[in-house]
């Protein structure tokens, strides 16, 4: 498979791009999967931020799924078994472990990012919209960081960016119960900054990116830059600490009985080894 960074939007399998009116589309496009990521929809993803940070004409991005869902996180059965699962490790267990190329792609993405949530952000997909600098929800939206019932923990976007979104309290409840709530619910935390009707999801989203996009280009990446310093910290630490600990995670007994139950469609049952 090609490297992300050598990926052509124009050859883009799993995810849909276009720029409009300044403000770049990316589509997570698995419909078929409910937007479950598999490793070139991950590689796709990374390429779609670098490309639209590195286009001079790109002044907001907008990131959301194909209908229905926003996206169901990892596709389970590509990348939590087999030869996929095995890579996995071997990145996640290196020497010096490296955060998520995706989720590095979509945070070091210097231009402001909204999160337009059509339906289920879980697992990744949740990250995903925690990535962004602005969320917003169709009222079919629902969040969840369900990677406890996997055995495993979040990614970045959990342990980094969402106690500051919704407080720390709140993000452990979230983190550690792997609850999923609903569009209101995620208003009302402040996770995201509004809730409209289905139908106006990209209509309201595309007027939130043209309100951001006339403003002056470079001022709004030393603003965002100026965010990132002051509210969350070091990614590449936080990252590279979670990837270590999910390659260790990653061969748990807990962590196959997570996968297994969940494609036996069951509850789980851990043993804390």
């Amino acid at each position: 498979m090609a490297k992300a960074e050598k990926i052509s939007p124009a050859a883009f399998e799993c995810v849909l791009y276009e720029v409009r009116d300044r403000v770049a589309l990316i589509t997570i496009n698995r419909p078929e999967r409910r937007n479950a990521l598999n490793r070139r929809a991950y590689d796709e993803v990374e390429a779609a931020f670098r490309a639209a940070s590195a286009d001079p004409e790109v002044r907001c991005v907008i990131v959301t799924g194909s209908d229905p869902a926003f996206c169901s996180g990892e596709d389970v059965k590509e990348m939590m078994t087999g030869e996929e699962h095995g890579k996995s490790v071997q990145r996640l267990t290196a020497v010096r472990p490296e955060p998520t190329p995706a989720a590095v792609a979509a945070l070091e993405c210097d231009k402001p990012v909204i999160a337009a949530v059509n339906g289920a952000a879980v697992g990744w997909g949740m990250e995903l919209t925690l990535f962004a600098d602005i969320r917003i929800a169709s009222e079919h939206a629902k969040f969840g960081e369900i990677f406890i019932k996997r055995g495993l923990i979040t990614d970045v976007g959990g342990l980094w960016r969402l106690p500051a979104i919704v407080g720390p309290a709140k993000a452990a409840e979230l983190l550690f119960t792997g609850d999923v709530i609903d569009a209101a619910e995620a208003a009302r935390i402040g996770l995201v900054t509004e809730v409209v009707p289905h139908e106006r999801l990209m209509e309201q989203a595309f007027a939130m990116a043209g309100r951001i996009a006339v403003n002056a280009p470079l001022a709004l990446r030393y603003m965002k830059e100026g965010l990132r310093r002051t509210s969350y910290g070091d990614l590449r630490e936080i990252g590279g600490w979670v990837s270590g600990t999910l390659g260790k995670l990653f061969e748990t007994e807990d962590h196959r009985e997570g996968v297994q139950s969940f494609l036996e469609k069951r509850a789980p049952v851990f043993k804390g080894r």
